[in-house]
């Protein structure tokens, strides 16, 4: 067994203990901490994977900056136990068939994944170098990623005339 199957089983077994524990801390602080840890098993697959940028990029966006604020508004609701609404019988039978129909279709989408699993390499080859994708992304797909810039400028632009007061 190499060493990079060892560190793919114990990020695996972080990553699944974290998540669920997300679900099962009922103080929802303690949940957002678990997420957080899980996203930082996620990333360290993502770096077996050779794929140092997505990595990166989801330590500093989704473990920094999301969960910050996710942290912040579950801070600033100030909830405690006295005003949570009771559910009714229906409501947590509707959840069940949810998540029921969410696993089946997590199972209909993964039953092939070890045969699409053959096709990512592993610690040889650069295609998830920053490199690379800066090339891909500059050439091939240039006309897109100015869209979107042009689309998060109007997005900002549309932000501060929103939240701009009137005198």
């Amino acid at each position: 067994m190499s060493i990079s199957q060892i560190l793919f089983y114990c990020l695996s077994a972080l990553a699944l203990g974290s998540a669920l524990m997300v679900v099962i801390s009922r103080n929802p602080v303690y949940s957002v901490l678990w997420l957080i840890v899980t996203f930082f098993a996620i990333s360290g697959h993502y770096i077996l994977m050779n794929a140092q940028f997505l990595g990166v990029v989801n330590m500093i966006v989704y473990a920094g900056a999301i969960m910050v604020l996710f942290l912040f508004v579950i801070m600033l609701m100030n909830l405690n136990a006295e005003s949570e609404p009771v559910k009714n019988k229906w409501m947590k039978l509707a959840g069940i068939i949810a998540g029921g129909c969410f696993m089946l279709v997590m199972v209909a989408a993964l039953k092939d994944a070890e045969n699409k699993g053959a096709a990512v390499q592993l610690v040889q080859g650069d295609i998830g170098l920053i490199e690379q994708l800066g090339k891909v992304l500059f050439t091939d797909y240039v006309v897109p990623f100015e869209i979107s810039s042009v689309l998060f400028l109007s997005a900002m632009v549309g932000t501060v005339v929103i939240g701009k007061k009137d005198d």
